[in-house]
């Protein structure tokens, strides 16, 4: 018989990793997971995160660590699977549909419109408990209620209706340990698309049923024009007076060079010179009315400031240390709901995957405590930061509410992985739809390729697009081509744009309702200035968009690996520098000359 080769490290390592997850059960869930019942002294849960009318997928499987003491996957994200035949459908839907240019009217959204009141979509409530339940009773209470909740949602609802949405029952828990332990809350939001991720119904919960005062911090405010962001503010105001509102952006005054490149500092992130800042601060303060000593995060702000203009750069390594708490289940079980407890404040951050909430907490502590990513559900499980002995903060991980917002555009929005997208064609339609896609990618229609330019020299019209056409044109412009037949990889195409929207490199600015009736009162705003220079950006920058454009013709002549690498870089890893390179550090530019941050994004076509 023939000898049995032995086996490589690669396998045993396979064979101890198969035993470990056999241990742990086949739930694959660790001691710490609500699934693991044995060491609780119950019988097996059930598994809260499906309904049983609701096929789910689980997204973002991550593997266990050696010592297992932790299930990575506890907080992963449920989301509802769609059907094979309803895939192909959107598939083929793309390569036939041609697209057309949206109105200026299409891009306006009413929240009433993304969250009706007749939907029923609210959010899972945390059941009523006592101190004399036990932790297991109160286990089943909370799983219970989920499921009741979850098939009310679906019966109200029509299968297909509703937008993607969370379906993990320990990921809705860390939302209400957040909101009970919080004494203010703050709702971080994209501010390309606030209305998206606002729930009424969590509004309503904070300020109505727990009396707490919320903050919304309008993120990213450096990737909109600063009509528009004051567009949204005042509408939000109109909708909401009772919510405090703050512009944010963790990185004023830097923007991509092109569409093609994302030029990557190498150094640390810089999170001490945020825009924003002291606006959240004063809010804290005026909610605060004087009932806890604010002092020692004021002066913090000042001395980080004051340290960024005599460095120049980062002082994370000679930075205070900060105090991280990882908050287990056991302190998590019966949270104390005392306002300012100890004369402390606490901050409850929650938010939904990719507004930037990991960015907004860096820059708050003035360091890099949370890594940042851009795959959704990043943020793995709660923890607490110490800013000052008087003010901490509370990380919930991201949390999708239910909707009835447009399926691709919560995909451009970034709500979901990108990189296990099963059809992202009809997204890229959505967003060429509503952006000049063709000047700004500079693209040649597949028909021209094939045929070669016989047909441009007799002056035949434009042909027409679908969204499959884009990809592939797209595909043909990056050399992206299929491994086995070199043909032209069209998905990769596709995510690659998808990644562009959620980045801000490809711009899809959604405006509040009549911002295209009253847009010349905005541009004209007395706020203006301020939004400016909270972005870093310059009154006399609109006239650098011709020098713009040949910088951005330039660049598209580089070589396409080298473009390829730029454009691709970490695709579904943690986008930890978080910070870009100025373009005034390579290319010297006369003086008085700023950057127009809009050349490549088309500002006037984004509004």
């Amino acid at each position: 018989m023939p000898r049995k080769k032995p086996f490589s490290n690669k396998q045993k390592k396979k064979q101890l990793q198969v035993k470990r997850e056999r241990k742990r059960g086949d739930t694959g869930s660790g001691p710490s997971s609500r699934n693991a019942s044995v060491e609780r002294g119950g019988e097996r849960q059930s598994d809260t995160s499906d309904s049983e009318t609701t096929d789910i997928r689980r997204i973002n499987q991550q593997p266990f660590g050696r010592d297992g003491r932790h299930d990575p996957n506890r907080f992963r994200l449920h989301f509802e699977k769609e059907s094979k035949e309803e895939v192909i459908r959107r598939k083929k839907l793309a390569m036939e549909t041609v697209l057309k240019p949206a109105s200026d009217k299409e891009l306006e959204v009413n929240i009433n419109e993304i969250y009706p009141s007749e939907k029923g979509l609210g959010f899972p409530r945390r059941p009523s408990w006592t101190y004399e339940m036990s932790r297991e009773s109160l286990m089943r209470k909370e799983e219970k209620s989920f499921r009741d909740y979850l098939e009310e949602l679906h019966s109200r609802n029509p299968p297909g209706s509703l937008s993607h949405f969370e379906h993990n029952l320990e990921t809705w828990r860390q939302l209400w340990r957040v909101l009970e332990m919080s004494d203010v809350i703050l709702v971080i939001v994209d501010i390309r698309h606030p209305v998206l991720q606002f729930p009424p119904d969590l509004y309503r919960y904070i300020t109505a049923d727990l009396h707490k005062q919320m903050i919304l911090v309008l993120n990213k405010a450096d990737l909109c024009p600063p009509p528009l962001v004051i567009a949204w503010k005042h509408y939000m105001t109109s909708q909401f007076p009772h919510l405090e509102i703050v512009c944010f952006t963790s990185h004023p005054g830097q923007s991509y060079n092109t569409v093609l490149q994302k030029k990557r500092m190498r150094k640390k992130a810089d999170w001490s010179r945020p825009g924003g800042l002291i606006d959240i601060f004063k809010a804290c303060q005026e909610i605060t009315a004087g009932k806890v000593d604010l002092s020692s995060w004021e002066q913090k702000i000042h001395r980080d400031a004051v340290a960024e203009r005599l460095d120049g750069e980062s002082h994370e390594d000679g930075a205070e240390s900060v105090l991280v708490e990882h908050q287990t289940d056991s302190t998590l079980e019966m949270s104390n709901q005392e306002l300012y407890k100890d004369g402390v404040l606490t901050l409850g951050c929650i938010g939904f995957p990719n507004v930037g909430k990991s960015s907004v907490i860096n820059s708050l502590v003035g360091r890099k405590v949370v890594s940042v990513s851009r795959t959704p559900g990043h943020t793995k499980y709660f923890q607490t930061y110490y800013l000052t002995p008087t003010v901490k903060m509370c990380d919930c991980p991201g949390l999708v509410f239910p909707s009835c917002v447009n399926k691709q555009l919560q995909i451009l929005a970034g709500i979901y992985p990108v990189a296990q997208l099963q059809e992202p064609y009809t997204s890229v339609g959505y967003l060429c739809e509503r952006i000049p896609y063709l000047s700004v990618l500079k693209l040649k229609h597949p028909s021209l390729q094939e045929k070669g330019s016989q047909q441009e020299r007799h002056g035949t019209t434009e042909p027409s697009w679908t969204a499959w056409e884009v990809c592939e044109a797209w595909a043909e412009r990056r050399g992206y081509k299929t491994a086995k037949a070199a043909r032209n990889d069209v998905y990769r195409a596709a995510n690659s744009l998808v990644r562009l929207a959620i980045d801000g490199r490809l711009c899809l600015c959604l405006t509040p309702p009549g911002y295209s009736c009253l847009k010349e009162h905005w541009e004209n705003h007395p706020d203006l200035p301020d939004i400016m220079a909270l972005q870093g950006r310059a009154a006399e920058e609109e006239g650098s968009a011709e020098r713009e454009d040949e910088e951005d013709g330039e660049s598209s002549s580089e070589p396409e690996e080298e473009r390829d690498r730029d454009a691709d870089d970490d695709e579904d890893g943690d986008d930890e520098d978080e910070g870009f390179e100025h373009q005034g550090q390579n290319v010297k530019k006369p003086s008085g000359f700023t950057i127009n941050m809009y050349n490549v994004l088309r500002e006037k076509d984004c509004e």
